[in-house]
């Protein structure tokens, strides 16, 4: 050992000293160390897992926004689609009662004014009773029974003679609905007569309707539906200018 220059009493000394300094460390140092290294491993593991944890959640916490925002925009346009549904049906019974009405008010100024002009034409009819009789009168004095005449023009223009409408003699109607047109209106007693004729050759439980035409001039032209009997003046003067033509 002296050979090589070492002292074995210093050498001793030094390796107890190194032996010694490491098990201070190893005491002191090491262990420490070697624990805050495993807890900062363990921490560094939390704090991913944490992270990995944060992240699932938020992923699914996105994934229920979503479908959450998803089923939130189904039911806002289920919402609005029957809103859109509703407006649409409350504009169309709008617009349905407003058509309606308009046709009642458009029905009710009809019936109006053709009751207004039944008035007229009954005052006219009198009227034209009244000059007919006047003019007899002038022609061949006071011979002519007023009486015959009066009957003479209420049969002109209602076609019913003695309660029997001459237009339906000998004639077969068949239907559950007619309908008589005379030039002016007529009396309640001439439409009675009228229309006991006429259910009598159609169904009892018949609609006879009433209607005035004053272009017919005279006489009644009477529509069954199947058939029409046409006895009025401007009828018989068509045929007339036929036969002629």
């Amino acid at each position: 050992m002296e050979a090589l220059g070492l002292n074995l009493g210093y050498l001793l000394v030094q390796i107890g000293s190194f032996i010694i300094l490491i098990l201070v460390l190893a005491a002191w140092a090491y262990k420490p160390i070697l624990g805050l290294l495993e807890n900062r491993r363990n921490a560094i593991a939390k704090g991913l897992e944490d992270a990995r944890v944060a992240g699932e959640a938020r992923a699914n916490a996105e994934s229920e926004a979503a479908a959450i925002i998803a089923e939130a925009q189904t039911k806002a346009a289920h919402l609005v689609n029957e809103a859109t549904q509703r407006a649409e049906a409350a504009a169309m019974d709008v617009k349905a009662e407003t058509e309606n009405q308009i046709m009642k008010e458009r029905e009710a100024a009809l019936a109006d004014a053709y009751q207004e002009r039944d008035s007229i034409l009954s005052e006219v009819r009198g009227q034209i009773a009244a000059l007919a009789i006047a003019a007899a009168h002038k022609l061949i004095g006071d011979a002519l029974d007023e009486q015959r005449q009066r009957a003479l023009i209420d049969q002109f223009f209602s076609g019913v003679k003695s309660g029997r409408v001459a237009v339906l003699e000998d004639a077969a109607l068949t239907g559950d609905r007619a309908e008589v047109t005379s030039a002016l209106p007529l009396t309640e007693q001439e439409q009675s007569a009228i229309r006991s004729n006429v259910l009598a050759r159609l169904n009892p439980q018949a609609e006879v309707k009433f209607c005035v035409d004053p272009s017919i001039l005279g006489g009644l032209v009477i529509n069954t539906g199947g058939k029409v009997l046409d006895a009025s003046v401007a009828g018989q003067l068509a045929t007339l200018r036929k036969t002629l033509g």
